[in-house]
């Protein structure tokens, strides 16, 4: 079974640098308190990287 993780949008996108927004949509990710889970892998682990002070992660 593949490990997943959830990843919660807690702040907002508004204002924020063009990738940045773009990573938060290619993650289904637009109002705050949108909550996602994906599979664990280094492509997903990259995206959190660019947005990690907008998002809480829970593994």
């Amino acid at each position: 079974m593949e490990k997943t993780i959830t990843i919660t949008l807690v702040k907002s996108p508004y204002g924020r640098k063009p990738n940045q927004a773009k990573t938060l949509k290619a993650l289904g990710l637009q109002k705050i308190g949108n909550v996602t889970t994906k599979i664990d892998n280094e492509a997903i682990r990259g995206m959190i990287e660019t947005i990690k002070h907008l998002v809480v992660v829970t593994e």
